[in-house]
C-alpha cells in the first residue's frame, strides 16, 4: 500500500499548470488519510504532507516566474502599441496641416467663377428678346375684379356674396356752432338706457322725440291687386316687428289660417321673440340673425327649395332684395303697409332747434310736406344712411352730420364727435 501511494505522490511534470499540481497533491493527501490507520501511519503521513507541500511550493514559484515574464511581455507590447498609435496620430495631423492651405487656395479661386457667370449673364441680356403682345383679358374677368366681395357669417368662410359699394356722401363745411336743443325724429324710448339720454347728460342738451312719419296698414282690396297667394309660400322673412304685426293682420282679414309648418326667418333676436304674440315659439321653425339679413345666408341656402314671402312697406330698402337675388332665392315681395307723413302742426317753428336728426327718406319727405317754407339757416341736419342723405339734398337742404362713417357706425357716435368740437366754443 505504501509503495502505490508513493508512486501516486510523485511530483508532476513541470510542463503542466500550477493549478493542476495543487489539485493532485490535495487528492493524494486525502486518500492517504482515509486508507492508513491513525496510529501506524501518522509518521508517514507527516512526511508525505511535507513532501507534498514542497512540491506545491516549487510549482507555485515556477508559475509565478512564468506569470511575471508574461506581464513583462504584455507591458512591453502595450507600450509599443501606444507608441505606434501616437506616431500614427502625428502623421495624420501632419497630413491635415498639409491639406489646409490647398482648401484656402480653392476658396480664393472661387470669385473667378462668379466673374464668368456674370459675363455669361451679360451676353444673354445683350441678345434681343422677342416682343410678345399681351393677350387681352376677357370682359367677364374685368367686371369681376371691380366687384367687392364680403365674407358672410361665421360658418361661411368660403361662401362669398357680391355687395355693391356704398356711395360717397359729401358733408358741408358750415361753421360748427354750439348745440343746445335737438329734435330726434323717433318715438320716445320707454327706458332710460338710451345713447341719446347719455348725450343729453354729457352736454346739457334739451332733447325732443317726435316721429315725423306714421305707418298705415294696406287695405285688403289694395293687397289683392298684387295677386299674391300667402299659402303658396312656406317660409317668411321678417325684418321688423311692424312686418310681424301686418303679416298676421293681413292673414286674419283675408281669413287665411297660417299652417304650423310655416318657417320664420327673422333679422334679429328681438323680432324672433316678438312672434310669441301670435304663435307658439319653437326653435325648429324660427331662425334669427344678429342684425342684418346677411347673417341668415347659411339657413336660407339650406332651405333654398322653399318659396319665401317678404312682407314689406311701400318704401323698402333694396339691399334685402339685392341680397336674395345674389344667392338665387325664390321670393315674393308683398307690400302690406305704407309710410305716411305725420301731422306736425304742434311744432310751430323748426328754427327753435339747433339740430334735426332723420333716419329715413320718408322723414325728409314729411319735413318738406309739413314745413314747405322752412329755411335751414343756422339749424344743423343729421342723416343716417345714404338714401336719407340723398333725399335731403334733392329737397335743397344742407347736410352737416352723416352716419354711418368709418369712425362712427352709429348716429349717437357721430353726434358726439361733432359736439366735442362745436360745444367747446
Amino acid at each position: 500500500m505504501a509503495i502505490k501511494n508513493k508512486k501516486s505522490i510523485k511530483a508532476p511534470s513541470t510542463k503542466k499548470n500550477s493549478k493542476v499540481k495543487k489539485a493532485t497533491a490535495k487528492n493524494a493527501v486525502k486518500k492517504i488519510t482515509k486508507k492508513a490507520s491513525p496510529k501506524k501511519a501518522t509518521k508517514k503521513l507527516v512526511a508525505k504532507k511535507v513532501v507534498a507541500k514542497k512540491v506545491i511550493a516549487k510549482s507555485a514559484s515556477k508559475a509565478g516566474k512564468k506569470s511575471h515574464a508574461v506581464t513583462k511581455k504584455t507591458s512591453t507590447s502595450s507600450v509599443s502599441k501606444a507608441k505606434v498609435v501616437v506616431k500614427a496620430k502625428k502623421a495624420v495631423v501632419k497630413k491635415t496641416a498639409v491639406k489646409k492651405p490647398i482648401k484656402k487656395a480653392i476658396i480664393k479661386k472661387a470669385p473667378a467663377k462668379k466673374v464668368v457667370i456674370k459675363k455669361v449673364a451679360a451676353v444673354v441680356k445683350s441678345k434681343p428678346e422677342p416682343k410678345v403682345k399681351p393677350s387681352p383679358a376677357p370682359k367677364a374677368e374685368v367686371v369681376a375684379s371691380t366687384e367687392k366681395f364680403v365674407k358672410i357669417g361665421v360658418k361661411t368662410k368660403k361662401q362669398l356674396v357680391p355687395v355693391t359699394p356704398q356711395p360717397v356722401i359729401e358733408i358741408s363745411n358750415y361753421p360748427k356752432n354750439k348745440i343746445k336743443t335737438i329734435l330726434i325724429s323717433q318715438p320716445k324710448p320707454e327706458n332710460d338706457k338710451n345713447p341719446y339720454y347719455d348725450l343729453a347728460k354729457k352736454y346739457n342738451l334739451i332733447e325732443t322725440f317726435r316721429q315725423f312719419i306714421k305707418i298705415e296698414g294696406l287695405p285688403v282690396k289694395d293687397f289683392r291687386t298684387q295677386r299674391i297667394d300667402i299659402l303658396e309660400h312656406k317660409a317668411v322673412i321678417l325684418t321688423s316687428r311692424m312686418a310681424v304685426d301686418h303679416y298676421f293682420r293681413m292673414c286674419n282679414e283675408m281669413r287665411v289660417t297660417v299652417p304650423e309648418s310655416m318657417k320664420y326667418f327673422c333679422i334679429n333676436e328681438a323680432t324672433a321673440y316678438y312672434l310669441q304674440k301670435y304663435i307658439q315659439y319653437r326653435k325648429r321653425k324660427i331662425f334669427f340673425g344678429h342684425q342684418t339679413i346677411q347673417d341668415l345666408v347659411d339657413v336660407i341656402r339650406k332651405n333654398r327649395e322653399e318659396k319665401f314671402l317678404l312682407p314689406a312697406a311701400d318704401v323698402q330698402k333694396e339691399q334685402i332684395c339685392e341680397f336674395l337675388d345674389a344667392i338665387d332665392i325664390k321670393y315674393t315681395k308683398a307690400v302690406m303697409y305704407r309710410t305716411v307723413s305725420a301731422d306736425l302742426s304742434d311744432i310751430k317753428n323748426l328754427n327753435d332747434f339747433d339740430c334735426l336728426v332723420f333716419f329715413t327718406p320718408a322723414g325728409i319727405n314729411s319735413l318738406k310736406h309739413n314745413f314747405p317754407n322752412f329755411k335751414q339757416a343756422n339749424t344743423r341736419i343729421a342723416c343716417f344712411g345714404a338714401a336719407t342723405a340723398n333725399t335731403l339734398k334733392k329737397h335743397g337742404y344742407r347736410l352737416d352730420i352723416y352716419a354711418p362713417n368709418p369712425k362712427n357706425p352709429s348716429m349717437s357716435g357721430a353726434l358726439d364727435e361733432y359736439m366735442k368740437e362745436a360745444n367747446k366754443r
